[in-house]
């Protein structure tokens, strides 16, 4: 992509795991649900708010090499792992074809640590082009929440509206964010007062 067409990424970004992130791709303003990734622009800037998580320039190589034509690789797997997680959360059994998706996006870049003399560490290496590369990490952060111990503390946001999932990591944690903790207890009080009249 040239730089000139790379957007802002207007998704929320509440620190969750990378496939919980990119899961709340998908996401509400006021009960109104917005697509996050309405083109490659915005995919870009996702990409590029989430580089970190990538490591070793990985997302930027991708935002090089994204093409308008890729984004339904994208979305299909987003909508999979939204699939597999509001199935999760309420205790239903996988899709078939989400878990199709996901294992097929995991797969499509094989990944093996190298180990790094000067400084000592380890370092992760692929030979796939970066966009698959990309598409698999999302997908094995989304595996390893999935299907480990995370998943016991995957929730679906209770906000009026919300449609957000997060890794709950605090005991009294019902919301995605303030806001929507905010959003919940002016509608009960709304409601308690409403009923009393």
């Amino acid at each position: 992509m040239k730089p000139e067409e790379i957007e802002e990424n207007a998704a929320p970004a509440l620190g969750e795991p990378l496939g919980v992130e990119f899961g709340n791709t998908r996401y509400a303003v006021r009960g109104d649900v917005r697509e996050g990734l309405s083109g490659a622009g915005p995919l870009a800037g996702w990409l590029r708010a989430h580089a970190a998580a990538f490591g070793d320039g990985l997302a930027e190589a991708a935002v090089r090499e994204l093409a308008e034509t890729e984004l339904g690789r994208f979305v299909a797997l987003r909508d999979a792992i939204r699939d597999l997680a509001r199935r999760a959360v309420h205790g239903d059994e996988p899709s078939p074809d989400s878990l199709a998706v996901l294992n097929a996006a995991a797969a499509a870049a094989p990944r093996w640590p190298r180990l790094d003399l000067a400084p000592p560490g380890i370092a992760e290496e692929t030979a796939a082009p970066p966009v698959d590369a990309v598409l698999a990490a999302i997908a094995r952060s989304a595996i390893e929440i999935l299907g480990g111990p995370l998943r016991a503390d995957l929730r679906a946001c209770g906000g009026p509206g919300c449609v957000l999932f997060f890794v709950k990591q605090h005991p009294r944690r019902e919301w995605c964010s303030p806001g929507c903790g905010n959003r919940a207890r002016v509608s009960r009080h709304y409601e308690r007062h409403r009923g009393a009249r």
